[in-house]
């Protein structure tokens, strides 16, 4: 197996380009290396088979969607409140916009881990590992609410981001800040 980490890096997040673009079905090695511009049978140097790619692919998708070092703290710094909750899932919301590649990738994945256990596996452990700092972070911060309120503010807004990628024209004019507010205000108590 080739140890060139930046190649690495580049052909899997060629491939997270073309699980977005292609779904999992387009997800080859030969797709991957021509996204990544390398000659043909580069990705099959980097990865057993595709199963491994796909597992590796989970991972690469939560570095890229991983806050700046400090970027969170400074978001956590007011007072915990309900307001805080909502802008702090618009802003997760904007990253995942500027990551939109990943996010419909982690989708594609979401489909594909449902016909093969393996990455079924990887993919729960990567989520779950996600999750629980989420509600870690939510607990430690005295935001309003429970693990219970991250549990159904993760739903939602997974629910949301997935409208609001697929088919932006299902809500009408309900612009995404305002179904955010409507969902936080609804699920997470009053401080």
């Amino acid at each position: 197996m080739a140890r060139n980490p930046e190649r690495r890096t580049a052909l899997l997040d060629a491939a997270i380009e073309v699980l977005a673009d292609e779904g999992a079905r387009g997800l080859t090695f030969r797709a991957v290396d021509a996204r990544a511009g390398v000659p043909t049978g580069t990705a099959s140097n980097y990865f057993a088979d595709r199963d491994q790619l796909l597992s590796q692919v989970a991972d690469q998708i939560f570095v890229r969607l991983t806050p700046e070092a400090g970027s969170l703290e400074t978001a956590l710094r007011p007072e915990p409140s309900r307001e805080l909750v909502v802008e702090l899932m618009r802003w997760v919301a904007r990253r995942m916009a500027a990551e939109r590649t990943c996010y419909l990738g982690l989708f594609e994945l979401r489909l594909e881990a449902a016909r093969r256990p393996e990455l079924r596996t990887q993919l729960t452990k990567v989520l779950r590992a996600d999750l629980d700092e989420n509600i870690r972070l939510h607990l430690a911060s005295g935001m309003p609410g429970d693990a219970d309120t991250v549990r159904l503010l993760y739903f939602a807004l997974t629910g949301l981001l997935l409208d609001h990628f697929t088919v932006p024209g299902l809500h009408d004019e309900r612009a995404l800040d305002t179904l955010i507010e409507t969902v936080v205000t609804r699920i997470v108590p009053e401080a």
